[in-house]
């Protein structure tokens, strides 16, 4: 008995050496080694009054819609109803996916830097990327547990007739996709502000742009939903679907880095996270563009636009990488070379935009070139292609060259050389047709709107069917792509000789 007693202290005593967390589960070990952040956020949203109100009238709401669903189709045994409550199950899910989700988690970093407690959060040596990865993956989480009371429902919804699998798997596929790129925008959106005018702006506008995309969610589920069927057997469908997919995921890791190193120190490398990850949307955009190409049968479409919506969609990016601030911190200035691209400051930002457009328009005006079939109008587009990367350039170096050859902190600002941006493409956009209309001339005339962003490139794209060719001269475009040449070479030099000043002081 005295031996028995004895020895069960020392079997229930932790191992020699270790602690009390060696002995704990494995799942609580796990997550602690993996995120600790993920755990601690989710015990916390598991605790929320908002939770539990959420979770329990979403699974009322889909379990009252069952029972109606069980007497409609005791009523009409061979009824195809599967459709309509496919989407009423997927419409009480969207609400809390794309709406209630990413505000929460926009809501949760934001007190953090409200309440001052970011600083207590970083001390835990985790780092920004973690700490936002933590963030993000417990609202996900949370996710899993809505959408885990709804996948009955939703399977239940496909017993009901009028809906096929691989319809409801595509929809579950885009909604979650739609969902992490949601909640990286509430997280991220939590980084743009310090001020408390700032923070409120945002907040606002962070709830116009959820209610915005919760429309567009629910929207395209039930156009997929009700056209499901007809929609997987169109190549368009496929491909705009795959495309969506991929600015989803990729736009949604360049948020995260973005909003990671906005909270990262002015000492360390914050700008390779997001330039890396804007390379990494660049060349899948471009092999992405091969393959659709490739599949039309080297359809000249397939390349024009690809050439002409990517370009834009890589300026609207470019624009916050460009704009980035003069100048890094000394321990980061030994390792910097001039083909450090992903390295902080504005100089290498603007080059890597720039090379990035160049290699964007070049690529894809060699596809066309390469097309199997040459329209009538296949050298309008292939001036058009050339055309929009050389107008993203230019402006984007007229901005850089208004805001920061002066010396003026303000006008020289990130905030303020966007802005410029913005000003300087819209009065170029407005003022040609305008004096235009007023010399007597036509509004689109060409070499009025020689130097528009918007009426140049729809007339480099157009084609004179009067004429049998096009309406602008590639002698035009040359022009044009000598100014923009000019410019960012300009904006080049300046943006050097800003970031000397800014390391001799």
């Amino acid at each position: 008995m005295d031996t028995a007693a004895s020895t069960a202290p020392e079997a229930a005593a932790p191992p020699a050496g270790g602690t009390a967390a060696s002995v704990a589960p494995w799942w609580e070990r796990w997550g602690d080694r993996l995120n600790p952040l993920v755990v601690k956020e989710v015990r916390q949203g598991l605790r929320t009054r908002i939770f539990w109100a959420c979770f329990g009238l979403m699974l009322l709401a889909c379990v009252v819609l069952s029972l109606i669903a069980y007497v409609e189709v005791r009523e009409a045994a061979f009824a195809r109803h599967g459709r309509t409550y496919f989407f009423s199950f997927f419409f009480c899910l969207g609400v809390v996916h794309f709406f209630v989700i990413p505000y929460n988690a926009y809501r949760s970093l934001a007190r953090e830097r409200e309440d001052e407690t970011w600083v207590l959060l970083v001390l835990t040596g985790l780092g920004p990327r973690r700490i936002l990865r933590g963030k993000v993956a417990s609202y996900l989480v949370q996710a899993g547990l809505y959408a885990s009371a709804v996948g009955p429902f939703l399977l239940f919804s496909y017993f009901l007739n009028g809906i096929a699998l691989p319809n409801i798997l595509v929809i579950l596929a885009l909604g979650a996709a739609w969902l992490v790129f949601l909640t990286v925008v509430g997280v991220c959106a939590a980084t743009l502000a310090d001020g408390r005018l700032g923070r409120a702006f945002i907040h606002f506008t962070l709830l116009a742009a959820l209610a915005t995309a919760l429309v567009q969610g629910l929207v395209a589920a039930f156009v997929m939903s009700d056209e499901g069927d007809r929609l997987l057997r169109d190549d368009d469908f496929v491909y705009a679907a795959g495309i969506s997919l991929l600015l989803m995921l990729t736009d949604g890791w360049l948020l995260f880095e973005a909003a990671a190193a906005r909270l990262s120190l002015p000492t360390e490398d914050y700008t390779r996270g997001p330039r890396r990850a804007l390379l990494v949307q660049v060349l899948l955009g471009m092999l992405g563009g091969v393959a659709v190409w490739w599949a039309e049968g080297r359809d000249h479409t397939a390349s024009e636009i690809f050439g002409i919506m990517g370009a834009l969609h890589l300026l609207a990016v470019g624009l916050f990488v460009a704009t980035d601030a003069d100048g890094q911190a000394r321990p980061l200035r030994a390792l910097t070379r001039p083909w450090s691209l992903l390295r902080p400051g504005a100089l290498r930002g603007f080059r890597l935009v720039v090379l990035l457009l160049v290699a964007w328009g070049v690529w894809f005006v060699g596809l066309e070139v390469l097309s199997a079939d040459m329209p009538l109008r296949g050298e309008s587009m292939r001036m058009a292609t050339v055309a929009t990367p050389t107008y993203g350039i230019l402006f984007l170096s007229v901005a850089v060259l208004l805001g920061r050859m002066g010396r003026s902190d303000r006008l020289s600002s990130p905030a303020a050389v966007r802005l410029l941006f913005v000003a300087s493409a819209g009065l170029a956009a407005a003022l040609p047709p305008l004096a235009a209309v007023l010399m007597e001339l036509e509004g689109d005339d060409g070499l009025m709107n020689l130097l528009n962003p918007v009426v140049g490139i729809v007339n480099f794209g157009s084609y004179d069917y009067s004429t049998s060719g096009s309406k602008m001269t590639w002698a035009l475009l040359g022009f044009v792509v000598g100014v923009a040449a000019l410019a960012a070479f300009a904006a080049d030099r300046v943006l050097a000789e800003r970031e000397n000043r800014a390391h001799a002081s």
